[in-house]
């Protein structure tokens, strides 16, 4: 068996690149998604999680062409290279860049060595060559573009030496962010009366903040969602810092008489305790709390890096979101916070109109098993990277070094969940809320010409209809609605039918033509 879980399926496969690398090197990192190794066949195939390749390409067993091997067909695994980094001596890089020095490999090597370890070894600056990207952006998305003179690479890492997740190109990711939510999103809003449009963002943005409370499990009364609504509402409007990140956390827990607010000044987990031991069954174990300012300040300059639209907006609150969630900076509000995010980047990337929330939590919440496992995907593989043991308070106390789980780490699986609900929300939610309003209205108009009834009493009519899914019940019949003729209500229920008999449909607001569409 090979160490950290890099045996390959067969034992006719030769491990290569990271997987080569962490069994080697003994790395206790993540297993990427995708390890590589060698086959008999002449022919590409996949096996499980593998990616197997033919013999013409494979590797000497070195350091230096492994590593051409995984950057080359793998992409940028910086977790992998960080530990390793931390594991060879300086000396390797140094006899790396002087055995190819026009490399482009050796370049992108030398580069990650010195960004990631802050060192700079005993080598003159590249000269005359041309300048190389670090990143593949036919294996993942690049950020920003930065020049380093000094190796003449292209810095289009997505993110800062303090935080820096990477997104590989999926079949998923690729179908999704293809299609143009964005101006989907704008002209679907475009199409709708404003009055119509404030009342769709009034309720949507309400069931955002209480999808987003029932995710963690609480029924907050009104009032508390009804706040934490209104602070959604003004994602993207204040800029990014630890400070802004505290102000949203006491707005989202108004009870502080058991909860330490601020950022953690102790461990943290997520879990359940034993009951006769009360030790810590973790779940997942958040970020050391004496790494947190680190984290955090790299997570928000990331941000900053990635604001200038040359990174996909979506991509962007995966990132960030994400990221923040992993790390679990406050003793409680993270998963509220995580979804504010959500909203704050894509409000800064200009993604949604200003004062426009869609209620993307609804949507996780509603996918909440998947939105689970898709959490679970990062915490599951670090539970077994982290040494701990159970503290005198029930709580658990790392051993290790942990920073690198939290600052590098692949976030596809995270991307594609985001995205799919972001479509969803994009494509169905939003047209579905707005094609209600208008059978409401239709409804409404139609009982305010056929009796003499205040608007508040033809709400109270509409809601019961609502309950009795088009029939009103026994109760509304007794007391409120007992002064309705049965002639009258047979109208009703049968123009209710007529109305919401087909919800369900797919709807596109181009085929709206109601009072409330242009």
């Amino acid at each position: 068996m090979g160490p950290f879980g890099t045996d390959p399926p067969e034992e006719n496969i030769v491990p290569v690149g990271y997987a080569y690398l962490i069994s080697c090197y003994q790395l206790r990192v993540p297993l990427p998604d995708h390890l590589c190794g060698i086959g008999q066949k002449h022919k590409k195939f996949v096996i499980d999680n593998w990616w197997i390749f033919t013999p013409r390409h494979a590797p000497e067993a070195t350091l230096y062409q492994q590593l051409i091997f995984a950057l080359k067909y793998e992409g940028l695994d910086l977790g992998v290279l960080h530990s390793l980094f931390k594991k060879i001596k300086p000396q390797d890089i140094v006899e790396i860049v002087n055995e190819d020095p026009t490399g482009q490999y050796s370049r992108r090597v030398w580069f990650l060595y010195e960004w990631m370890m802050e060192k700079k070894l005993p080598l003159p600056d590249a000269k005359h060559k041309k300048y190389i990207e670090l990143v593949n952006p036919k294996l993942q998305y690049p950020g920003p573009k930065r020049n380093s003179p000094r190796h003449r690479v292209i810095n289009n890492l997505p993110g800062t030496r303090l935080f820096c997740p990477i997104i590989r190109r999926t079949e998923t990711l690729e179908n999704y962010l293809s299609q143009p939510l964005n101006e989907q999103l704008q002209l679907n809003i475009g199409r709708i009366h404003p009055d119509i449009l404030s009342r769709a963002a009034a309720f949507l943005l309400l069931k955002d903040s209480k999808a987003s409370f029932k995710i963690e499990g609480e029924t907050p009364i009104m009032s508390r969602a009804v706040g934490w609504g209104n602070a959604i509402g003004q994602a993207g409007q204040k800029e990014l810092s630890i400070e802004e990140l505290v102000r949203l956390q006491k707005m989202v827990i108004t009870d502080t008489r058991f909860v330490k607010m601020g950022i953690r000044l102790e461990q943290g987990f997520i879990g359940t305790h034993d009951r006769q031991t009360n030790d810590p069954i973790p779940d997942h174990i958040s970020a050391h709390y004496q790494d947190l300012e680190s984290l955090l300040s790299g997570m928000i300059d990331t941000q900053k890096l990635l604001e200038n639209g040359q990174f996909n907006s979506l991509l962007s609150a995966t990132a960030i979101a994400f990221g923040f969630v992993f790390m679990h900076p406050f003793s409680d509000g993270n998963g509220r916070l995580h979804r504010y995010l959500i909203h704050h980047v894509l409000a800064e990337h200009g993604f949604t109109p200003p004062g426009f929330i869609f209620p993307v939590s609804s949507v996780i919440l509603d996918r909440i098993e998947a939105y689970r496992r898709c959490l679970e995907h990062f915490s599951r593989p670090r539970l077994e990277l982290i040494d701990w043991e159970p503290s005198p308070s029930g709580n658990v106390t790392i051993l290790n070094d942990t920073i690198d789980l939290y600052r590098f780490f692949d976030a596809t699986t995270q991307a594609e969940f985001l995205v799919k609900c972001i479509s969803e929300t994009i494509q169905t939610v939003l047209p579905k809320e707005v094609l209600y309003l208008n059978r409401y209205d239709d409804l409404k108009q139609f009982i305010a010409k056929s009796i003499e009834m205040p608007d508040k009493t033809i709400d109270q009519l509409i809601q019961f209809l609502e309950q009795g899914n088009g029939t009103l019940s026994k109760r509304a019949l007794k007391k409120e609605f007992s002064q309705l003729e049965p002639k009258e209500i047979a109208i009703f229920e049968k123009k209710y039918q007529d109305v919401f008999n087909d919800q369900n449909v797919d709807i596109d607001l181009t085929e709206i033509h109601i009072n409330g569409i242009h």
